[in-house]
């Protein structure tokens, strides 16, 4: 279970709590971004991974993209993943994709940055998130969407949110992991 579970995390980052700002489509999606942005660490058993996250423009018409970087050591796991998040609105929802990067020496600096190969393009994940409560909550969409541009997330994972902590449970095993929001 261990690689489903790290998997999954790639999913939380886009569950960080904004359902405060629904008073429009943008202000919803500036107001994701904004909470999104920062670091957040682990806060499950086993889970010592660090997830920054900071804006990174890579076209004028998509201001929200975020580059995700997760290091450090998830079950005496060594970890180095990154990739960009896409956030996108859909009516009162927000379309979250995530494009992995593939190369572990591209960064949010790096001219590469918003460059991807096909591999990393076909392997990208996307979902919808849903205002739940004090956050948002969504599903990926089947047992294996996620599993390449998110090692190991096979299987359907529920996501959720509240404010400062985002939350990852495999629907079929109750496994769960947490993050709490640690800087801006």
């Amino acid at each position: 279970m261990k690689r489903p579970l790290f998997g999954a995390l790639l999913l939380s980052v886009a569950l960080v709590p904004a359902a405060r700002a629904q008073k429009s489509d943008s202000s919803q999606i500036y107001a994701i971004s904004a909470m999104l942005s920062g670091t957040f660490e682990g806060a499950t058993p086993g889970n010592h991974l660090r997830l920054n996250l900071s804006s990174v423009t890579l076209e004028p018409g998509h201001p929200y993209d975020l580059f995700l970087s997760v290091t450090g050591t998830f079950e005496k796991e060594n970890i180095n993943q990154r990739g960009v998040i896409r956030l996108e609105t859909q009516g009162k929802d927000i379309y979250f994709t995530y494009i992995p990067h593939f190369n572990p020496t591209v960064t949010a600096l790096s001219q590469d940055a918003g460059r991807f190969t096909e591999r990393e393009l076909s392997s990208a994940c996307s979902f919808v998130l849903n205002p739940k409560g004090d956050g948002f909550a969504g599903n990926t969409l089947g047992s294996a969407t996620c599993a390449l541009a998110m090692r190991g997330a096979v299987g359907k994972w529920s996501l959720e949110t509240e404010p400062g902590m985002v939350r990852v449970r495999n629907v079929d095993s109750g496994e769960t992991l947490r993050w709490k929001k640690t800087e801006k």
